[in-house]
Formats: structure tokens, C-alpha cells, sequence
């Protein structure tokens, strides 16, 4: 028995949010006298695989098929299918994102598995298999006992910082039959996120509302960001009015992410944003309005006009950054 993890490459190279869900499944293996069994599939190289065993798989089960590359939910709910009943897994673990919602429901239903989405915490083995999650949009905790024989988790990306160690997993084949309804959805095309911080995997976000009045005053947003060496993001309306890509909207309809700082840029704040963005380590919020309710979930707030604050701010970062 094992507990299986699936993880998520890009071009071969392991996402971050992969890399503590490995480390997550690695405590629960710890706990339980169980090793982790990580599941890749697609294109990715074997020294990379082998690297997984740094934050603690013993193995790694990688399906090559080239269908895989891309995203199919109902194709990778087959591949962890067979990867749980080669492992004899009694539990698995994803991520609580487009991948992860996708593929976990399924593949608990096909296992008759109790299932937790969001989970924000390591399970509590003393009174059961008890986890930790987020609930009412972040506004409380939920603790669910799993009492199924297979259990199945989410994790929250950005939950657990990965700490790297030592170790190398071994890597073996894993050969999947597919049916033909497991690829029945074709995939036309992909448009893939630009910039040099991928939004889920980001520690510094600063993000954008209607504060910002237009596209044509982002580059002040963009240039602070940039020193920071933050990734963008936005709000619904926003994206709605297409000034920004859907891919930087966070929210409860869009991305949620929990960074190490979320710097909120002319945004009022609606509980539907805060549900996106809540689970952040710090946040602040810059607006011209005192009445706007994201002051009240604010570690700190600065009153004022975007427009005025933020190229002040960025060169306040520039002067920190020369002097050390």
C-alpha cells in the first residue's frame, strides 16, 4: 500500500504546488507506515521524476502516452485509476486546482472514497483520518472525518512550503488501457499563461480592480510587480471588461491562491474576491474609498488615490533594492 500523489509538470518541469502535495503525502505515509507513490504522466524527463524522491517519493508510476500532454480530465482519471489499483493506494492526493477538481471526484466515485476538497491542514490520525479545510469562502473551518476505506484529498496550493531534502524515486512504466470515451473530448487548442511567475505557484501578487480605470494605467501595476518580482492578477470585472486575460482573475469564479502577500490595487473587495484570496499570509490594500470592506480583511491598508500611491511605492522598492 501507498499513498498516491498526482502530480503536474510544465515542459517537464514539476510545479511547485506538485512539489508540496508530495511532501504532504509524505507526512501521511510517515504516520501511517506507508511510502509515496507520486503518478506522472505526459512528456517529462526521468531525471526530473527521479528528483521527486528530494521531497519524499519512493516511487513514481509515469504513463507516456502523448494524448496526455494536455489536460484530459477523464483520460488522467483513468491513469490515476490504474495507478491506485497497481498501489493498492488507501490514499491519494491532488491538488485543489483546475487539475485536481477535475480528476478527484471522479476517481473517488470509481473508488467508492470519501473525498475533502480544499484541505488546509495534515490529517489528524488520533480520532480518525480528520482533516482540515476552509468553509463559507474562507470564512471558517471545517474539520471532516474520513471514514471510507479509500480516502481521497485536495490540497490548497501554497499551503505548506516544499522543503527540499535528499533521495531519488525510482521510476516505472505504467501501462494504461485506454477506451475510447476516455479521450471522447478533443482539445483544440491551448493558450497558455504569459509572464515569468506562474499566478499558482506566485509567494508576491499584486492585483488590479476598477480602481485602476482603464488598461491604459496597468504599466503602473506591471512595474511594481516587476519589482517585486510579484506575479498580476485582477478582479471579475476586470476580466469581464477584457483589460486583463481570465487567467489573472482570482476570485470565486476565477483562481483562488493564497501567496505570501496580495497587494489589492483599486479593488473594493466583495466576499466573491475575498474567497479567491483570503487564505493569503498577508494582504494589502490600497483604495480612495475608506468604506470599501476590503480594509476590513486587511493587514494593512493605505488610503489614497492608486493612481498617486503605486509609482511612489515602486520607487520606494527600487531605493530598498539598491541599498541592499
Amino acid at each position: 500500500m501507498s499513498v498516491l500523489v498526482l502530480v503536474e509538470h510544465t515542459n517537464g518541469v514539476f510545479k511547485k504546488k506538485s512539489l508540496e502535495a508530495i511532501q504532504y503525502g509524505a507526512h501521511i505515509a510517515k504516520e501511517t507506515g506507508t511510502s509515496v507513490t507520486a503518478v506522472a504522466m505526459g512528456n517529462c524527463g526521468n531525471d526530473a521524476m527521479q528528483a521527486l524522491g528530494q521531497y519524499g517519493a519512493t516511487k513514481v508510476l509515469h504513463t507516456t502516452d502523448a494524448r496526455l500532454d494536455n489536460f484530459n480530465s477523464n483520460a488522467y482519471t483513468r491513469v490515476m485509476l490504474a495507478a491506485a489499483q497497481k498501489e493498492g493506494a488507501k490514499v491519494i492526493v491532488g491538488l485543489h486546482d483546475t487539475t485536481g477538481r477535475a480528476v478527484t471526484p471522479r476517481l473517488a466515485a470509481r473508488l467508492k472514497a470519501g473525498l475533502v476538497a480544499g484541505a488546509v491542514g495534515y490529517p489528524d490520525l488520533s480520532k480518525g483520518f480528520v482533516v482540515k479545510k476552509n468553509v463559507f469562502s474562507g470564512k471558517a473551518f471545517a474539520f471532516v472525518n474520513i471514514t471510507s476505506d479509500v480516502k481521497v484529498i485536495t490540497l490548497m496550493p501554497n499551503t505548506f512550503a516544499p522543503v527540499k531534502g535528499e533521495g531519488t524515486a525510482t521510476v516505472e512504466s505504467l501501462d494504461v488501457a485506454f477506451g475510447a470515451a476516455d479521450f471522447s473530448v478533443q482539445l483544440k487548442a491551448v493558450e497558455k499563461a504569459t509572464g515569468s511567475v506562474p499566478l499558482s505557484d506566485a509567494e508576491l501578487v499584486v492585483s488590479g480592480g476598477r480602481g485602476m480605470k482603464g488598461p491604459e494605467n496597468w504599466h503602473i501595476l506591471e512595474d511594481l510587480a516587476k519589482e517585486l518580482g510579484a506575479a498580476t492578477a485582477c478582479s471579475r470585472p476586470v476580466a469581464d471588461s477584457h483589460w486583463r486575460p481570465h487567467f489573472e482573475h482570482v476570485g470565486q469564479t476565477g483562481g483562488t491562491i493564497r501567496p505570501n502577500l496580495y497587494i489589492a490595487i483599486g479593488i473594493s473587495g466583495a466576499i466573491q474576491h475575498l474567497a479567491g484570496v483570503n487564505g493569503s499570509k498577508t494582504i494589502v490594500v490600497i483604495n480612495k474609498d475608506p468604506e470599501a470592506p476590503f480594509f476590513s480583511a486587511a493587514n494593512y491598508g493605505v488610503l489614497g488615490d492608486a493612481m498617486e500611491i503605486v509609482p511612489r511605492l515602486t520607487e520606494a522598492v527600487k531605493k530598498f533594492k539598491a541599498n541592499h
